[in-house]
């Protein structure tokens, strides 16, 4: 039996996923991280994306973190995410409908600073659901 890491990742509202796998790809501020069993001790922000879980061969798992911190060690991985779903429970058609409004609201104003920020930030988000369920969808096709 092939040596496998423990994952865990939770939000401030539910443990999302707890189990054995075989790799983790996160996407950190500074890059994708890879991580395999034995792998160096780090601790790293994320930036929102898809976190991939491959549990055993084939079979993965996947999760969407809007930001947080990932905790490495040699055979485990903690991530805790601001906020987490998985990528099943994720509503692509509601993202791009958030993007549209956003853009739309603002190239039509130029809102408070505040405002600004706040929207900045869901634009940020919706685009990186959309992006991450491209990204699965062209991975399952390459498979």
């Amino acid at each position: 039996m092939p040596f496998k890491l423990q994952v865990d990742i939770v939000s401030a509202e539910a443990q999302i996923f707890s189990g054995k796998a075989e790799r983790v790809v996160a996407p950190s501020v500074n890059g994708e991280l890879g991580i395999l069993p034995h792998h160096a001790p780090l601790l790293a922000r994320l930036k929102p994306g898809m976190v991939r879980i491959v549990v055993d061969g084939d079979t993965e798992e996947s999760v969407f973190v809007s930001g947080g911190l990932i905790e490495v060690q040699p055979h485990v991985v903690t991530i805790l995410a601001d906020t987490a779903q998985r990528s099943k429970d994720l509503d692509e058609a509601a993202a791009r409908t958030a993007k549209k409004r956003i853009e739309k609201e603002l190239a039509g104003h130029r809102p408070a600073p505040a405002d600004y920020a706040r929207l900045k930030a869901e634009l940020d988000l919706a685009i990186a659901i959309v992006r991450s369920l491209e990204h699965l969808r062209d991975l399952k096709r390459r498979r």
